[in-house]
């Protein structure tokens, strides 16, 4: 069986996907002559593609797909990650045919169109369940990779927490290395092993395929000589960056009067993307602000007659590079809700303070439904029109929340703030703001107009579900 991470498991992922879509055309071309009766039909001269389609179709689905990294073979997703992806792949490619068959094609039935790109939808979903069903059964003894993680403390075991997370995915963590003081709070359900001395020793003896490094900042001197003696060996290395690395991202080589030199604050968007993202968002919003206005208007006839107060709140926020704004939402708690915060304040076992819960006694009873789907967001389309927000980026944090940053992590301020982002579409309020600040610069560190229109997609998805909205 293929390894499900190797580059013959994806080559052969694109072709089985392109075989299914050949396959769906044929179906819906097959079918559509003898559907007659469905509402809004019409006889169109053309019941089947042209042969230049099935030329240009392979183009604009492996583009697509390679573009949402569909047969990247380094990711590992879950089935339902899998599957939305996909879906959203072929959505964007589905655009994309729609334009083609507009501009050049327009005689083809549009039924004949649904038809196929819900064959195809359909075919390919499937193969990958039934191949995730196959795999669990034949496969699950057959282990693509053998891990080491060197790291005992937080970031080690978070890396462990993920990894094993995906139990399906054919890694086996062999084990765990670490200071000796840090293994007895490590929270490893594996056994220590040995120490960092002894890693090259049992890279040899337990055949370890990847050594996965999440050392503290203090470790750094241990860590250079451990890579030292590994790149010696036939093993890949992989580092998890400390908070300290992430501080430095973005950082760019430039020559500076005849001086080559590295410049850490170079701007996290350049002035393409920054131009992109902001006439998007001005196009994007007008458009939402129209279309949500009716949904708009009974909320806030809601809101007032549920409790008393206004309809909107308006809350102080720190925007794009620290500067602070009132960022617009439908009022969900009572008048006095800001008085009482420090009622329902906690903190975690590792003395981190939360300040959002699923049972807030000062939620309204709208409140909690409109916090549920996020229709208390709707107003800040109107942050959005302003240019004091953007649809996508970090959330705007609260000023007395960014007092207690840690300096590593005022460079989730480095780009325009969002209603939606890469930390909503991976957790929602299960993962606090604050706390997890790594998903935020992770997507600073990748920006592309694409992922901004990804996260889009993706956000009614996860509005649907409800997982941590409260």
């Amino acid at each position: 069986m293929f390894r499900r991470s190797s580059v013959n498991f994806a080559l052969f992922s694109l072709i089985l996907d392109i075989a299914l879509t050949y396959i769906a055309i044929l179906f819906a071309v097959s079918i559509r002559p003898s559907i007659t009766n469905l509402p809004g039909m019409v006889n169109y001269p053309l019941l089947s593609f042209d042969p230049a389609l099935y030329a240009i179709l392979p183009i604009i689905w492996i583009g697509t797909f390679l573009s949402f990294s569909i047969y990247d073979p380094k990711k590992r997703y879950r089935v339902t990650e899998e599957i939305q992806q996909l879906i959203l792949a072929i959505g964007f490619a589905s655009l994309v045919f729609a334009g083609v068959l507009y501009f050049g094609y327009r005689e083809v039935s549009r039924y004949l169109f649904a038809f196929f790109i819900l064959t195809d939808l359909v075919l390919l979903i499937s193969w990958r369940i039934i191949f995730r069903w196959l795999y669990r059964i034949y496969g699950q003894q057959s282990i693509d990779r053998r891990a080491l993680i060197v790291g005992a403390d937080a970031s080690g075991h978070r890396v462990y927490e993920t990894l094993t997370g995906f139990s399906d995915s054919g890694l086996e963590i062999v084990g765990y290395i670490g200071d000796r003081s840090a293994e007895a709070d490590s929270g490893y359900e594996l056994s220590p092993i040995g120490n960092i001395e002894d890693v090259p020793h049992l890279v040899r003896k337990l055949e370890i395929d990847d050594v996965i490094i999440a050392l503290p900042r203090n470790a750094y001197e241990k860590l250079n000589r451990l890579v030292h003696k590994l790149h010696e060996m036939p093993v890949n290395v992989r580092i998890v960056p400390d908070y300290f690395s992430l501080a430095l991202f973005r950082a760019t080589a430039e020559e500076f009067a005849g001086v080559p030199m590295i410049n850490l604050r170079a701007p996290a968007l350049n002035e393409v993307q920054r131009l992109t993202k902001r006439l998007t968002d001005l196009i994007c919003s007008s458009i939402f602000l129209v279309l949500s206005s009716p949904l708009m208007i009974i909320t806030a006839i809601l809101v007032k007659l549920d409790s008393e107060g206004p309809v909107f709140y308006r809350q102080q926020r720190i925007g794009e590079n620290g500067h602070p704004f009132g960022m617009y939402k439908f009022r969900s708690m009572e008048v006095d809700a800001d008085k009482k915060r420090s009622k329902v304040f906690k903190k975690d076992s590792d003395g981190n303070l939360i300040h959002k819960s699923e049972n807030d006694p000062r939620v309204t009873r709208i409140g909690k439904f409109i916090r549920r789907t996020s229709i208390d967001e709707l107003p800040q389309l109107i942050n959005v029109f302003k240019g004091e927000m953007s649809l996508v980026g970090p959330r705007p944090e609260m000023p007395w929340v960014i007092e207690n940053y840690e300096t590593w992590q005022l460079k989730r301020l480095s780009v325009p703030q969002g209603i939606t982002g890469w930390w909503q579409v991976n957790g929602r309020s299960d993962k606090p703001m604050h706390l997890h600040t790594e998903e935020d610069l992770y997507y600073i560190q990748n920006y592309t107009i694409w992922m901004d229109i990804y996260i889009i997609l993706k956000t009614p998805w996860v509005i649907l579900r409800g997982k941590g909205a409260y």
